[in-house]
């Protein structure tokens, strides 16, 4: 077949292979305010600043953007445990999948041609051995020089000309022990694959099966050598994406205006009340408590109206994913506090109970960040399925069932939960917010903050979400920190100068 053209602490780097948490600091939001706070707007605040237009080379462009291409997929595999390398396929449709049928179709059909003459030519089953026996050679380790040699020798391929020029080749003999081959190299999850190929008795149906197994292996070979390269690939990482921001920071000096701005904001939103009341802190804890509570507004963004902080670019997708998954969590855990409430002892540690009306709620609210979700109709729905779970747990456990009266008035409490200004909505939106922040603040060695009223429902998802999000800050804060530091440390003398 052809082939196709084709600087921060220690303590903290080593903690990311923990559970990607920091070390205490003293911090809460009476802490920073201390040291930083707004009474009035300040024509010193720090607002980002237009720096001056630097021209740059096409080569300096390209260049700059295959580094952070590279820096991209670093992190992908970095900070990503799922990550694989996964085959590519032209669109369906598509004048490149439509040229590649075509040329692939014209090979196969001169093959078959070739091997149905009298006497049978093998030019082209030639070529497809020599293609066959470098992506043998290609699953070699360092060490494996029997192998090597058995390869070498079985698809010499000077004498397999030898052989077809004097009618003496076994073509079948050959593909046996490429088979045999590959069962030797394959995953385990390829041996049904290498089973069918020995059942394959065609020459051409059996060459185009062993070069599709090979493709598979080829990205079975890759997906091991990510997930091989991925620990030391993390010792690295800090230091080679620092480098590359820098390098794109020297090209677009503007290239953190957004991020001091993210930082900034904060700072105002944090100290808003003007309240001073907190305990004398730090500089450096300071800094480290404005900047935890700037990561936790990342998952109150609005990515369609604010400019996401530099920094944190390549990680916009799963700060975005998060908050979708916490803003479903909180809708879960308001209706089933609603629902607990109103039905009280009745229902209160009935087995498998909280997980079905859990579960129900997740379904029917699954699509709410889809532009075909259509809120009212949805929450009257959840609702109603809750009612009528409850109905038949009340009948099946002795209890007197709702009045009309009291159910409509629960069908009107859950349905009123899908205002985001809704009471419940927002005191568990809070504790959400609450655990996260002392999940950041939490130490490696120390175990998870307290889970607040009314999150026990959540309690797994959330700690998931909690330690994702612990991995995804510690990383970030390891490879930006030089520049966060001069931006909290500017941020925090403002304050103090304020307060003078």
């Amino acid at each position: 077949m052809p082939k196709e053209s084709d600087e921060s602490s220690k303590e903290e780097q080593s903690k990311i292979d923990k559970d990607g948490t920091e070390n205490p600091v003293e911090t809460s939001e009476e802490m920073i305010r201390k040291r930083i706070r707004r009474n009035t707007p300040s024509p010193h605040r720090l607002t980002p600043q237009s720096s001056p237009p630097r021209f740059v080379s096409v080569e300096e462009l390209m260049e700059t953007a295959k580094g952070v291409t590279n820096m991209a997929l670093a992190h992908e595999i970095v900070l990503n445990s799922a990550f694989q390398v996964k085959p590519y396929e032209p669109g369906e449709g598509s004048l490149e999948k439509q040229v590649k049928e075509i040329m692939h179709k014209a090979f196969w059909d001169c093959l078959e041609s070739q091997l149905n003459d009298d006497p049978p030519s093998y030019s082209h089953a030639i070529t497809l051995v020599g293609e066959i026996k470098e992506t043998l050679l290609s699953f070699l380790l360092p060490g494996q020089s029997r192998l090597r040699g058995q390869i070498e020798e079985a698809l010499d391929l000077s004498l397999i000309q030898q052989q077809a020029e004097n009618r003496a080749l076994d073509i079948n003999k050959v593909a046996k022990f490429i088979i045999d081959m590959m069962g030797t190299f394959c995953a385990p999850c390829r041996d049904e694959d290498i089973k069918q190929l020995r059942e394959i008795t065609d020459i051409v149906p059996l060459f185009k099966s062993i070069f599709a197994v090979l493709d598979k292996m080829k990205i079975d070979m890759a997906n091991f050598a990510v997930s091989s390269l991925r620990p030391h690939l993390l010792q690295q990482s800090v230091e080679y994406e620092r480098k590359k921001f820098q390098d794109f920071l020297e090209k677009q000096p503007n290239a953190l205006d957004f991020t001091q701005k993210w930082l900034q904001d904060t700072a105002d939103y944090v100290t808003g009340g003007g309240t001073e009341g907190g305990a004398t802190c730090t500089p450096n804890s300071a800094q480290l408590a404005l900047h935890n509570h700037a990561y936790l507004r990342l998952l109150k963004w609005d990515h369609d109206a604010e400019s996401f902080p530099e920094t944190l670019l390549m990680d916009q997708g799963r700060f975005q994913e998060m908050q979708q998954e916490l803003e479903q969590l909180a809708l879960v855990a308001s209706v089933l506090l609603i629902v607990y409430n109103s039905a009280g002892e009745a229902i209160s540690g009935l087995p498998g109970l909280m997980e079905r009306l859990k579960k129900t709620i997740k379904i029917l609210i699954a699509e709410m960040h889809t532009l075909s979700f259509k809120a009212d109709e949805t929450f009257a729905a959840v609702a109603e399925k809750l009612c009528v779970e409850l109905r038949g747990c009340l009948s099946q456990h002795g209890f007197s069932p709702f009045s009309s009266d009291r159910e409509n008035a629960l069908k009107g409490q859950i349905v009123a939960a899908k205002s985001e200004d809704n009471p419940i909505r927002k005191v568990i939106d809070s504790r959400i917010q609450m655990y996260l922040l002392g999940f950041l603040e939490s130490s490696a060695h120390r175990s998870a903050p307290a889970l607040p009223g009314g999150l026990t429902p959540i309690s797994k998802e959330l700690e998931e979400i909690a330690v994702k999000l612990g991995r995804l800050v510690t990383f970030n804060k390891l490879v930006y920190s030089p520049f966060y530091h001069k931006i909290l440390q500017d941020i925090l003398k403002q304050g103090e100068s304020l307060d003078v």
